[in-house]
């Protein structure tokens, strides 16, 4: 079993993770760590590990063969770095960073070392999105012309982190790295950003929606949205010269839902049901698999902090 540690009380890792690497075969949960003893403490109970207090006691202990780093996204990079140099395997939240030269920096680390180190995008890893690629390539939708997709969520409470600059807040980070990547997943990495706009309504320190316009070489184009003070909305369609293929809650599905993906062409429309997945138990299980192959998971990984760079350049937020 691979024996994790976590840097964090986070959010997602006490709703999602914690609980989905208790359940996973492959997987020991060895120790939990906070700044905040107690809280260490109280997760710990819940999910049968041991507290420890501070991120760097974590990382020093000798039973720990990786870290999940669920913390904000201005501290990935630092404790990505400091759990690599003590020689762990990294699974860190999305994005790894915030600057593509420090992504790249992490990665090189990680070769060096000979270490995996796997950024936290768990959705690539629900079989819908196989079965997508599956319905293009067979050329269900003709040929390819463009990918739309949006990802949006309600507004969070006031103290969020992720209305926190300092803490790499903001909704391109937050949520529009979903429809970024998704962008990535079915279009490659040759996409050059065409056009982008964040908006910062007044009292707020970050951006708090965006639209972005990507293009690839051929002409296919990629038109994203995203929000974190909307109406929730998670979908993507790709069309075609011949039709149509759209799939919503495209990104956070639970593993009970049962997945629909929706083919229009001009004979009609046809509902494509698909068997429940469990995107957060899969992603854990390619997390350990890659840990014992050797294998460089997610190249994705760089080609996503290059296009979010490139998104905040054209948006004259950098």
């Amino acid at each position: 079993m691979l024996r994790i540690g976590v840097i964090g009380c986070a959010s997602i890792a006490r709703r999602r993770m914690l609980p989905a690497m208790l359940a996973h075969p492959g997987i020991e949960i060895v120790a939990v760590a906070s700044r905040d003893a107690a809280k260490a403490a109280d997760t710990a109970r819940q999910f049968g590990c041991r507290p420890v207090t501070g991120y760097g006691a974590l990382v020093a202990l000798d039973d720990v063969e990786a870290v999940y780093v669920p913390l904000p996204a201005a501290l990935h990079e630092h404790w990505t770095e400091t759990a690599l140099t003590a020689g762990k395997h990294v699974l860190a939240e999305k994005p790894l960073t915030t600057d593509p030269a420090r992504t790249r920096g992490l990665m090189a680390t990680a070769r060096t070392r000979g270490l995996t180190l796997m950024e936290n995008v768990m959705f690539v890893h629900h079989s819908q999105h196989a079965a997508v690629r599956r319905l293009v390539a067979d050329g269900a939708i003709g040929d390819l012309r463009s990918f739309h997709s949006s990802f949006t969520i309600p507004a969070l409470p006031g103290e969020d982190i992720r209305y926190r600059a300092e803490l790499g807040g903001g909704s391109l980070y937050d949520v529009g790295v979903y429809p970024v990547r998704a962008a990535l997943h079915f279009l490659g990495g040759a996409l050059e950003v065409r056009g982008a706009v964040l908006e910062r309504p007044p009292g707020r320190q970050v951006d708090t929606s965006g639209a972005v316009l990507l293009r690839r070489g051929d002409g296919v184009t990629a038109h994203l949205s995203f929000g974190m003070e909307h109406a929730y909305r998670s979908r993507y369609e790709l069309t075609g010269s011949a039709g149509r293929v759209v799939v919503d809650r495209a990104f956070t599905p639970p593993a009970d839902h049962t997945p629909t993906v929706t083919l229009e062409t001009a004979s009609g429309t046809r509902t494509v049901p698909l068997p429940p997945d469990d995107q957060v138990a899969n992603t854990l299980s390619a997390f350990v698999s890659a840990v014992r192959t050797g294998e460089t998971p997610h190249v994705e990984c760089v080609a996503q902090a290059d296009l979010l760079a490139a998104v905040l350049r054209t948006a004259g937020r950098r």
